[in-house]
């Protein structure tokens, strides 16, 4: 999360990073410790349990795994984030609920399974923060050639709401899709 303290845009504060890895968290703090970034503390942590602000002007997430991405975005609408900048990891939620007959060839293959839920997991994500006044763009961020979970979410709070949340609503039910991103941020 990053946090303007001033109101000067290059004056920027970055503030409290979350993972739930405490040997990455104690080298994250060495490595702010010595460049000399004093405003920069990383937690041991869920973001589902995080609750050290109110407000942020832009959240990033990177490789947050499962629902972790889904409760970062939630915080990050709550917080009335500007931007989000999101790269999903291990969409694993969709991956064991989802069914859809006519698909029943695809899905018996566990690799296609697993591509398709985490796609479908992704708009889902896009198009529920839609719903909440932000334009977003899935894009293609890293070459497929260094890693395969290179999709970021990229979201920008322009108050428009989305004329798609009925059709997100039955692409959900199509999929028999009960995800975590439609529980914290419920289609309006």
């Amino acid at each position: 999360m990053i946090r303007e303290k001033s109101g000067n845009s290059r004056d920027l504060s970055f503030r409290d990073q979350t993972d739930l890895k405490k040997e990455v968290i104690i080298h994250c703090n060495e490595l702010a410790h010595q460049y000399g970034y004093t405003d920069l503390t990383f937690l041991c942590g869920d973001i589902a349990d995080y609750k050290g602000v109110d407000h942020v002007d832009m959240v990033v997430t990177l490789h947050a795994c499962d629902t972790a991405t889904d409760y970062a975005l939630a915080k990050a609408v709550k917080w009335g984030a500007k931007v989000i900048l999101s790269v999903p990891c291990c969409q694993h939620e969709l991956n064991k609920q989802i069914e859809w007959e006519a698909l029943r060839p695809a899905l018996q293959y566990g690799l296609i399974k697993e591509r398709l839920s985490a796609l479908f997991t992704d708009s889902i994500r896009a198009g529920h923060l839609e719903a909440y006044g932000y334009q977003t763009q899935l894009l293609e961020f890293i070459d497929m050639e260094h890693t395969p979970k290179n999709i970021l979410i990229r979201a920008i709070y322009e108050p428009k709401s989305s004329s798609h949340s009925k059709q997100l609503q039955e692409m959900e039910t199509l999929l028999h899709a009960d995800l975590t991103i439609s529980k914290l941020l419920p289609l309006k």
